[in-house]
């Protein structure tokens, strides 16, 4: 299957698809023309690669997750390496929100101290 035909089949843009490429968790052969051939089998994987991303990881974190990428990768037991990986993240994450809420919390003082309490902001 073509780039093309990945890309509407998963849903994902052939940007994203050579990108994946790039970072090694997908593969192609090269037509004599030297389009990008993937094998059908390559859905899933990308179904998970894609799943893996929306829920905060890295593709460098996806590559963990490499030998369960071609099956349903929420059916399997986790293993402690993905555990670590999946718990780090989140750990990133809550680092990131915490540092935004307090950047909101001090644009909100600002701002009331500004117009003395005048304007709220939207919670």
């Amino acid at each position: 299957m073509r780039i093309g035909e990945l890309a509407a089949a998963t849903g994902a843009s052939p940007r994203a698809l050579r990108h994946y490429e790039q970072a090694g968790l997908i593969g192609s052969e090269r037509a004599a023309n030297g389009y990008r051939l993937y094998d059908p089998g390559v859905v899933v994987r990308v179904d998970n690669i894609r799943r893996l991303v929306a829920a905060g990881l890295t593709l460098d974190d996806v590559h963990v997750f490499l030998p369960c990428l071609d099956r349903d990768v929420t059916a399997g037991p986790p293993t402690g390496r993905t555990l670590e990986v999946a718990l780090r993240r989140l750990t990133v994450m809550d680092e990131r929100i915490a540092a935004q809420v307090a950047v909101r919390d001090r644009l909100a003082a600002a701002l009331d101290a500004a117009t003395g309490g005048r304007i709220r902001p939207v919670a």
